[in-house]
């Protein structure tokens, strides 16, 4: 079993497990392979460090060594701060766990979408948490009628279980 670092065009880091290298690529080829938060198919394969097993390889450190270890350099500390500024990976498990609380709290009425929502802000239906598919330009027109409606990304991959 071969897991793989993958990364859509719009930089979303993801990970693959495949048969095996030619198994990704077939895949890939085909379009088969997806970005679980947009959807899209020009996935690439990232660099990823190999997994060694090494149980056996534990070594005492000496006084030396562990002083010198106890002093981050203050390059080491730059970094760390630059990569707590930027978080990708803690911002696709926030919107994740956003799509999967709608998904569970919301009513699917699909195409039906512009229609509900308009009967419940004129009064015609009660009030419910609805989600559904609708058009830029209906998503337009439900605003300008003061109906509050947020548009929200969701791939296909996403509606069935998320790891």
């Amino acid at each position: 079993m071969k897991v793989l670092d993958l990364q859509c065009q719009h930089h979303h880091s993801f990970e693959g497990w495949f048969a095996s290298e030619d198994d990704f690529q077939s895949q890939n080829t085909r379009s088969l392979v997806e970005c679980p938060l947009c959807g899209d198919h020009q996935i690439t394969k990232m660099l990823s460090a190999p997994r060694l097993n090494l149980s056996g390889a534990s070594q005492a450190l000496s006084p030396e060594s562990s002083q010198a270890s106890a002093q981050p350099s203050s390059q080491a500390l730059a970094v760390e701060s630059s990569a707590a500024a930027v978080r990708p990976l803690e911002a696709q498990q926030a919107w994740l766990h956003m799509v999967q609380h709608v998904l569970a709290h919301t009513e699917d009425v699909g195409g039906q979408f512009a229609q509900e929502a308009r009967k419940m802000h004129y009064g015609e239906a009660p009030e419910r948490a609805i989600r559904g598919q609708v058009s830029k330009e209906e998503t337009s027109a439900l605003l300008d009628e003061g109906i509050s409606v947020m548009p929200l990304p969701m791939p296909a991959a996403i509606k069935g279980p998320v790891q």
